[in-house]
């Protein structure tokens, strides 16, 4: 067994659980409303901001150059994604891309991107692997789940193409790829930190969609 397939071993139920979630069932049968999926396009593209920090932080500490040169290369692909969320799909969604950019982070949101980057830094080089893979990785399993269901809304479709088509996948089959050589040279104690950090972004991602799906919203407070 590879050390991508004790990983995903580790995550399962996770993963079936983000399947079976209302928000990705809503984009397959129509059903999500467009208020929700707005909501995540913006808090998406704030978050891809902060992903593309944790790859270059990632890519900075690489012990190859060609491990550097993936990352980094990534880290200015995630910056493109943004930029093309706010030229395109943001008008479509009736969202001004000032406002957008001006958005806060929602709570679990801001919760993974810190997570993210205080791995990314302060972990070891594997740690920060492991702790970037469920975006790819997770991301591409969802994309060709939902291709294979389709969509009614054109939006949604396109949404779903981006994830589920080919150029995404060349791209997670890379950092699987550069994971996998990674798993012998790691002591059993570090391949558990790298195992935990996966486990625990990969409930990020649940979360994620679970925030965009109930729009969530930070506590207001009297005088505050």
């Amino acid at each position: 067994m590879s050390f991508t397939d004790e990983l995903w071993d580790g995550i399962s139920g996770t993963y079936d659980a983000i399947l079976a979630h209302p928000f990705l069932t809503g984009l397959t049968d129509g059903s999500l409303p467009g208020s929700a999926f707005a909501f995540y396009v913006v808090q998406d593209a704030l978050y891809l901001r902060d992903y593309a920090r944790a790859l270059a932080v990632v890519a900075s500490r690489a012990p190859d150059a060609a491990a550097t040169e993936m990352f980094a290369r990534h880290a200015a692909e995630a910056i493109a994604v943004e930029q093309e969320l706010h030229r395109s799909l943001l008008p479509e969604l009736g969202i001004d891309a000032a406002a957008a950019a001006a958005a806060s982070l929602a709570p679990v949101n801001l919760a993974y991107t810190s997570y993210l980057l205080s791995v990314a830094a302060l972990g070891s080089y594997a740690e920060g692997v492991g702790a970037v893979l469920p975006c790819y990785w997770i991301y591409w399993e969802v994309g060709k789940e939902l291709l294979r269901r389709g969509s009614p809304d054109p939006r949604y479709q396109r949404w779903i193409g981006t994830y589920g088509g080919e150029e995404f996948g060349d791209t997670v089959r890379e950092v699987l790829a550069v994971t996998d050589s990674l798993g012998p040279s790691l002591s059993a104690g570090e391949r558990q930190r790298v195992q935990e950090c996966f486990r625990v972004t990969s409930r990020y991602e649940w979360m994620f969609w679970d925030m965009g799906y109930r729009m969530e919203a930070w506590p207001s407070f009297a005088g505050a």
